[in-house]
């Protein structure tokens, strides 16, 4: 059954002496990764370790029989701080599973004997669903304020609301009736910096006094958002979801999703994305979801004390992230089981799809577009598209591969460089410098000064006969029709204009991001990736449309595109180069072509979508293997063994277990032939995380395995409460205690905290298998055994080490920091 007995044990005692002599004694260099608890007290960080509601004295559990103090089963009477993990420690899959099966064994048994044990049963199997609604109206309420603070933030670097300063550009005009439909965008009571300070709106002093405030307003965000960052919550910084898959993949990292985490990255997220830097609000709600959800994990007992149960909730808090960042419940659904789960069962899904459902009606009820729909970027356009147009939409898949296989490799190399030069040490300074570059170069072109959210959507646009934007100023010389469908018309100057200045968007976009993603402020990287991608498309867009309308006689367009009719469409290319560049950034498919289709509700280019995600993924695979996500997770040497690897190496378990041949033989407790002294000997002069225990040292046969902190816990425990247990006296794992001498000290018997159950391998199982058995069952350990006999012991970091040493990289790049 795995059920794990383990001492009572006295509380002070143990948090004042031995934890502390476990924390100076073990490295986390050195630390064999050992399955089972390791114990947290120290209580400086957010989120609490599991099990923290213990009192103080003596345990009210402890029974004693014949006055010696009775093994305890763990599930009836849980001890203090057992079942917990220490920070930056693997959680044991197999046993946290285990766990919860027995909790639900006793409560299914249990149901039967009274009602309120049924209706016990009932609201736990209902908790899960409830947990689910919570963490969606929490997530779409944040996502909705996030929204409308950065959109009237943004708004406040131009010029402020004279009707109330809290009214954006957009809301301070709807209002008004001296607003003319040329110039929609310009109200008497929307005033430019310029208007208010130096009482004028042309000319070079009003042009000058707006850029200084632009880029003052730009540094004063900047600099509040990284100053919070680093004083209150360092984790809040960056996209959130390098770290999210580690954690999923069974890492704890303490505080990561933390209630301070989740107030400091609201914030901050809002002022980032309102300094008008290159980075996006989508990858930081995921983070911030699943700061929700493992805040609100800890109302329900269930997730709160199984690490386990906690990341199938943290999956779907995943997919309410990317829901809410693009209002596509189903794309997040999918990116969540895509992109960053570890373990996905088909529970989860439904759970994910529900939490992600909750979450889009919340955000669609707080309406923060104010258009009444859930999208960024709506499109009207439904023209057909043509076969031949998968060339180009192929192109736009083979740049988007090309600038993400790029895009990884500069923005690692720079990341690299900030970790190890004096660049990491001024991290606020880093940020104002990149701002004020930002904001001065952006300001001068009218498509890098808007937010990047508008300029996609402008780009994603067709145009129509009311379009005010330069991109749409076509001769309309020969237009006939009054519908909004336009033929292809000859491109007036402002086109030309405007593909100039967006040509340089382009360059600084691309170059800037590389800088941008990795500060010390929230940044994600969804929305600058399809800012690239869709000015490259739209670029292509107008040039193709160009060449249908002055060469419709070319054999490519002669079959179907007559003169005067409606053949391309530039803003399809915009959306086709977005998902192509985001896909060579992330790797995504599936889930990316479903959140583009969602996001911009052009259900017809399912297909253009798919070829360009499909191509931009095979280009960039072809150069560099990783996605950001995975090169993030490497640089910074996070414990994860990717699923999507294949490991191809021709290795055997003894070659990569330890110890090796010229190493100190393997620590071992023997199952009667120790004394407490021996052991506490052993304890002190070793580093592991744990020992197996074996018949003898000359027969080496396996017997089970032992925790070095749950042998420090009881031998303390013991020495304080049974009567005459001293240094000398003998330390006992077998079932049945041998008679003692007459004169000799009591025993202690330790066989109720030994896993009788270690997972074992033979010395000539293939590598291969036992890193597949290490991904699937989310093990800590494995021991090695030749002939029934212990041989050695492979942990997780040698597994990685041993991945790294096989892609010649350094193995100790694995830093568990």
């Amino acid at each position: 059954e795995g059920v794990w007995k383990v001492l009572s044990m006295d509380n002070t005692g143990y948090c004042n002496d031995s934890f502390n002599s476990i924390r100076s004694s073990t490295s986390d260099e050195d630390m064999v990764e050992i399955a089972g608890s390791t114990l947290d007290f120290s209580n400086t960080e957010d989120v609490p370790p599991l099990d923290r509601d213990y009192g103080s004295g003596d345990n009210p559990g402890m029974e004693e029989v014949n006055g010696v103090p009775k093994l305890m089963d763990l599930l009836d009477e849980p001890v203090p701080g057992v079942g917990t993990y220490e920070d930056f420690n693997t959680i044991d899959w197999v046993r946290e599973k285990s766990k919860d099966r027995d909790r639900h064994r006793e409560i299914t048994s249990k149901s039967k004997e009274s009602t309120w044990a049924l209706v016990n049963s009932v609201c736990d199997a209902f908790s899960g669903w409830l947990l689910m609604l919570l963490i969606g109206l929490m997530s779409g309420a944040l996502a909705g304020g996030i929204d409308i603070s950065a959109h009237w933030m943004t708004d406040l670097k131009e010029g402020v609301c004279l009707n109330g300063f809290w009214f954006n550009h957009e809301h301070c005009c709807w209002t008004s009736n001296e607003t003319t439909f040329q110039e929609r965008d310009k109200c008497p009571q929307w005033k430019s910096w310029a208007e208010l300070i130096i009482g004028a709106t042309e000319g070079p002093f009003a042009y000058i006094m707006n850029y200084l405030m632009y880029v003052c307003w730009a540094l004063l965000f900047s600099f509040l958002a990284v100053t919070l960052v680093r004083a209150f919550a360092p984790y809040a910084c960056g996209s959130g979801i390098p770290e999210i898959k580690t954690i999923l993949s069974g890492f704890i990292i303490r505080g990561y999703l933390g209630k301070w985490t989740l107030v400091i990255k609201t914030i901050t997220l809002v002022l980032a994305v309102s300094s008008g830097l290159s980075l996006g609000k989508e990858g930081p709600l995921v983070h911030v979801a699943c700061c929700c959800g493992n805040i609100l994990c800890h109302l329900f007992t269930k997730y709160r004390k199984n690490e386990a149960k906690r990341r199938e909730v943290l999956s779907a808090a995943a997919a309410v992230g990317v829901s809410v960042a693009f209002g596509a419940p189903i794309g997040g659904v999918l990116f969540s089981l895509e992109e960053v789960s570890y373990y996905f069962p088909l529970k989860t899904l439904w759970r994910s799809f529900f939490a992600a459902l909750v979450a889009a009606f919340t955000l669609r009820s707080i309406n923060p577009f104010g258009n009444s729909r859930l999208v960024l970027f709506y499109v009207e356009f439904h023209t057909p598209w043509h076969l031949l147009e998968l060339i180009p939409f192929i192109l736009l898949g083979i740049f988007g591969g090309i600038w993400g296989a790029f895009f990884i490799r500069a923005n690692i190399a720079w990341c690299r460089r900030r970790k190890t030069t004096w660049l990491g040490h001024y991290p606020v300074l880093e940020v104002l410098v990149v701002t004020a570059v930002t904001a001065v170069v952006a300001f001068p072109n009218s498509y890098t000064r808007t937010s990047t959210s508008e300029l996609i959507s402008e780009l994603f646009n067709d145009c129509g006969l009311l379009d005010s934007s330069k991109l749409c100023n076509y001769d309309n010389a020969n237009v006939t029709k009054s519908s909004n469908e336009l033929p292809d018309r000859p491109a007036g100057n402002d086109v030309y204009t405007a593909m100039w200045q967006l040509s340089l968007a382009l360059v600084f976009k691309m170059l800037i991001t590389v800088v941008t993603f990795g500060m010390k402020v929230p940044s994600g990287l969804f929305i600058p990736s399809m800012a690239v991608g869709a000015i490259a498309g739209r670029l292509l867009g107008i040039g193709m449309e160009q060449l249908a309308y002055y060469h419709h006689d070319w054999a490519i367009f002669r079959g179907w595109c007559s003169p005067g009719a409606d053949c391309i469409t530039p803003g399809l290319y915009a959306m086709v180069g977005a998902a192509a560049c985001l896909g060579g950034v992330t790797r995504m498919t599936v889930s990316l072509v479903v959140i583009m289709f969602e996001l911009t509700g052009g259900l017809e280019y399912i297909v253009p979508l798919m070829a360009a995600a499909m191509t931009s993924k095979w280009v960039a695979d072809a150069i560099g293997r990783e996605g950001i996500y995975e090169a993030h997770i490497r640089l910074n040497g996070y414990p994860f063994l990717e699923a999507k690897e294949e490991f191809s190496h021709k290795t055997l378990a003894m070659d990569v277990m330890r110890p090796r041949r010229s190493d100190l033989p393997l620590s071992v407790v023997t199952q009667d032939g120790m004394t407490v002294e021996d052991v506490e000997t052993m304890i002190t002069d070793t580093t592991y995380s744990g020992f197996p225990v074996v018949v003898s040292h000359e027969s080496q046969r396996l017997v089970g395995f032992v925790l070095r902190r749950d042998l420090t816990i009881s031998i303390d425990n013991a020495r304080q409460r049974q009567d005459g247990i001293v240094s000398t006296s003998r330390v006992f794992f077998t079932e049945y205690t041998p008679p003692q001498p007459p004169n000799s000290p009591p025993p202690l018997k330790l066989r109720g905290i030994m896993d009788l159950s270690p997972f074992t391998v033979t010395d000539h199982t293939a590598m291969d298998i036992v890193v597949d058995i290490f991904r699937k069952l989310g093990l800590r350990q494995c021991l090695i055994t030749h002939n029934g006999r212990l041989l050695g012991i492979i942990t997780k970091k040698d597994i990685l080490k041993h991945v790294a040493q096989i892609a010649n990289r350094d193995p100790d790049s694995i830093l568990f920091n």
